[in-house]
């Protein structure tokens, strides 16, 4: 009898905060001399080659030190790309076998502005996750229970070793002074994030919110092709309750997968989300031509917190931006999450 799998840790559907794409940065290492600190935020898969050697050794696709020959442990710093409140992380340690790390450590600190490695020294660093243990060549997750905001995380290998790729999973809580006037609502880097997807077969959808223009068809949210009478749709969380003023959705680089139309509807409330009378028509259900920027002008509506973009029947979207203006009540709720300086 084959013993069941885990169950999958929910916080996984929450955004990476520290992920390259973005703009987190791997700030400081105390040592790197087998691979580099940079990789450790990469957004793809890392990969290995067995054949590949170089100077100093094998080379990794991740952040790997040389064995510690004195007390102490390695650590690396992480300015998350959108600061927030830490669910959950995971440290991958794939292809990293006899050279993993036994015990991994992370840390949190909120720290304004853009310190400098004294700084970042002399921060109040609190732990997000006690020293626990890791297997190698393993997706090791560990929940957080800490709920406050932080915009640096510190990962700590005890004592030496190499991880792959960190995972730093929140809910983002950006700072509303950068979010007065018309922004983008549902950008990831805004706080924006995706809630529920009908399909995503080929690639996420999270991708539709991602900074940035999309430079192919794998950056953009793609599902399957539909044999049904339905159709696909993925649920957005705004940044907070706004009102929209344009639309605009980006069919690039789908020419023969292009969607033949779309619409899109918002909504206040997340007890009203299954209630289908209750959502408010921003975009009417419109031809999409496929690798087209289309962008739609919104009639003046009540704020919305979410937004439920459906293509018909199927089809690629490279992204979705949500142009409009957060309420005055939501900047406040906002700056209340942010730590008091």
């Amino acid at each position: 009898m084959t013993a069941a799998s885990p169950p999958t840790p929910a916080f996984l559907a929450l955004p990476d905060l520290a992920s390259r794409a973005l703009a987190g940065a791997v700030v400081y290492a105390d040592d790197e001399f087998f691979a580099e600190k940079e990789n450790l935020i990469l957004p793809g898969e890392p990969l290995f080659d067995p054949t590949l050697f170089g100077h100093k050794g094998k080379i990794y696709d991740g952040w790997e030190t040389r064995r510690r020959r004195t007390p102490g442990h390695d650590a690396a710093i992480i300015r998350l790309g959108v600061p927030g409140v830490v669910r959950g992380v995971v440290v991958d340690t794939a292809f990293f076998r006899g050279n993993y790390p036994p015990q991994v450590a992370l840390d949190g600190a909120w720290i304004d502005g853009y310190p400098d490695l004294g700084q970042l020294a002399a921060a109040p660093w609190r732990p997000l996750v006690e020293p626990s243990s890791a297997q190698g060549d393993t997706r090791n997750p560990y929940a957080v229970a800490d709920e406050h905001p932080v915009t640096h995380v510190r990962l700590r290998m005890i004592p030496d070793g190499g991880v792959a790729r960190l995972r730093v999973h929140g809910e983002p809580t950006p700072d509303p002074r950068f979010l007065a006037g018309t922004v983008d609502l549902a950008a990831a880097e805004n706080g924006g994030r995706v809630m529920d997807c009908s399909d995503l077969f080929y690639s996420s959808p999270a991708n539709i919110i991602a900074p940035g223009r999309s430079r192919h068809m794998g950056e953009g949210w793609e599902n399957a092709r539909r044999r049904d009478n339905g159709n696909d749709h993925v649920t957005v969380a705004l940044a907070d309750a706004g009102t929209v003023d344009h639309v605009e959705i980006d069919t690039s680089y789908y020419i023969g997968n292009a969607p033949g139309s779309g619409s899109l509807h918002g909504i206040r409330r997340a007890e009203d989300l299954e209630r289908p009378e209750a959502w408010v028509e921003l975009v009417p259900r419109t031809p999409l031509q496929p690798d087209t920027r289309h962008r739609f002008l919104v009639p003046h509506t009540e704020p919305v917190r979410f937004v439920r973009l459906d293509v018909f029947p199927d089809g690629g979207i490279a992204r979705l931006r949500v142009h409009g203006r957060l309420t005055s009540d939501a900047l406040e709720a906002m700056a209340a999450r942010l730590p008091r300086g």
